[in-house]
């Protein structure tokens, strides 16, 4: 019995070291290229192709919004990502999902009336909800100072519209109020880590790293040479940003969500 399972084990990994080798090849990336468009080392991606090492759930999100369809409905499951995720996406991509064959996706039917008929074909990418808070001014939020490296413990799928960088994109739950009636506690919102220049984000929704108070969700403003930090609810001063190496920008907010009451 042990040997059948570790048999099987064996034939798993060799499934999923082929299918990135095979992505990789179709991209015509090397080893290295690769790697730097998943945020991985090489050495990884290696492991990975030789089997001797599977991707965490965020590699296979990354590969999974890399790869064309069907295929990349396959990672995004290895990954944990089941059909729910996807109720939104028109008839055809729905044949796609039947046609991956994979029990880890449980595909959810949805009637569509004459108003989504003539919608076009939805890419979606997969973006990881990270097990990590961002706290605005009244709360401090998880001192993670590379999102990167935070586990993944849930999964959403958005239009690719909404996400010009979906490698560098990662969700966070947030709490405390001063971002209030804007964003509310409790709500999840989407990073994009590429989008890092203070030159560029003046006036708009960031999440930055300091280091007394961790991950921080604020509006960036950059005003005559000054950087600071304000809130939605004017109960909350404006704080003034240091010339210091004790914070920095994680990344722009790009859109965020909550469940209704």
């Amino acid at each position: 019995m042990l040997r059948r399972s570790m048999k099987s084990r064996k034939a798993q990994s060799h499934e999923w070291s082929l299918r990135i080798l095979a992505l990789r090849r179709d991209l015509e990336l090397t080893q290295a290229a690769l790697a730097s468009r998943l945020h991985y080392s090489a050495m990884a991606l290696s492991r990975w192709e030789r089997g001797t090492h599977e991707p965490p759930a965020q590699g296979y999100i990354r590969l999974g919004n890399l790869a064309d369809k069907p295929e990349c409905f396959w990672f995004w499951a290895r990954a944990g990502l089941t059909g729910a995720d996807f109720s939104e996406i028109s008839p055809e991509r729905d044949k796609d999902l039947d046609n991956a064959r994979f029990p880890q996706l449980e595909i959810q039917n949805i009637k569509r009336g004459k108003r989504t008929s003539n919608l076009r074909t939805a890419r979606l990418v997969a973006i990881p909800i990270l097990a990590a808070h961002g706290a605005m001014h009244n709360d401090e939020g998880d001192r993670v100072f590379d999102l990167d490296a935070a586990p993944a413990d849930e999964i959403i799928a958005a239009p690719e519209a909404w996400c010009p960088n979906p490698s560098d994109t990662n969700c966070l739950r947030v709490r405390g109020n001063s971002m209030e009636p804007l964003i509310n506690d409790g709500d999840i919102v989407a990073v994009d880590c590429a989008q890092t220049d203070p030159a560029q984000l003046s006036g708009k929704i960031v999440v930055t790293w300091q280091q007394e108070t961790g991950l921080v969700l604020s509006r960036f403003l950059f005003v005559n040479g000054a950087q600071l930090l304000e809130g939605e609810n004017r109960v909350y001063e404006p704080v003034p940003l240091g010339k210091s190496r004790n914070w920095r920008i994680i990344g722009r907010v790009l859109w965020w969500v909550r469940r209704a009451p």
